[in-house]
């Protein structure tokens, strides 16, 4: 029993973002993921399966529970990127694109925008305590998926692919408010160009399009992380027990 919960349970760890990051030490990890799997073994007998009569059902058993963990973890990633597209739509506006950085979150190479918001949104989620909102249903997923029975591929494809669709569009609403002032600011600055030939548009619009992106993003900021904590705790409200 002890191994079928820590197969899961270590497999979302793995995964999840904030405990799954790269620079978050595997020994950590896999320390954080044991100890839970103790608090959660006395909870969770009327869920385990009976002991496997061979080799090849225990195999079967653990890799239901690697996909169910992976599932489980793949819905905060899948809606912690939508602010990785959200600050790649902004830094397009802003002409900030060519600025990388490392992002520790999504472990790989973008834009200084994405980083930035990513980053923000991790720490707000352990500030608004919405880490035990997954720790939840973590345990609770126990119960709906149980150990051994058939899993449900059709629903977790369509869940998550609805997920990934929702956080798309919620990255594009986050960044809507630049993309207006970014569509008002080229048309103005089109006709400024007609009507000025001899002015240099680039050396002169250039600073004061960055300028302005950054100041409608420190005013956006707050709204757009109330807004992300919310649908980051929806996500995983369907699977907490009633």
């Amino acid at each position: 029993m002890l191994t079928v919960v820590m197969t899961r349970v270590g497999t979302m760890f793995a995964l999840i973002p904030g405990f799954g990051a790269s620079y978050v030490l595997p020994r950590y990890r896999l320390g954080v993921a044991l100890a839970i799997t103790f608090l959660l073994l006395p909870s969770l007998q009327p869920y385990m399966p009976p002991p496997p009569a061979s080799a090849m059902t225990m195999f079967l058993i653990l890799a239901g529970e690697v996909i169910i963990g992976a599932f489980m973890a793949s819905i905060g990633v899948f809606v912690i990127s939508a602010l990785q597209a959200a600050g790649t739509f902004m830094a397009y506006f802003a002409s900030m694109a060519n600025a990388l950085i490392q992002d520790p979150i999504s472990n790989q190479q973008s834009s200084v925008i994405s980083g930035f918001l990513s980053t923000t949104a991790l720490v707000a989620v352990f500030a608004a305590d919405l880490h035990h909102v997954v720790l939840r249903a973590m345990a609770d997923s126990f119960s709906l998926f149980q150990p051994g029975n058939p899993i449900m591929f059709g629903d977790m494809s369509e869940t998550l692919a609805r997920t990934l669709s929702n956080a798309f569009t919620l990255g594009l609403k986050l960044s809507s408010p630049m993309l207006l002032v970014a569509l008002v600011y080229y048309l103005s600055l089109g006709i400024l160009g007609r009507l000025m030939p001899a002015l240099q548009v680039f050396f002169f619009g250039l600073p004061l399009q960055v300028t302005l992106q950054i100041w409608v993003l420190m005013i956006c900021f707050s709204g757009m992380m109330m807004i992300f904590l919310q649908t980051y705790g929806e996500a995983y409200m369907p699977f907490l027990a009633p």
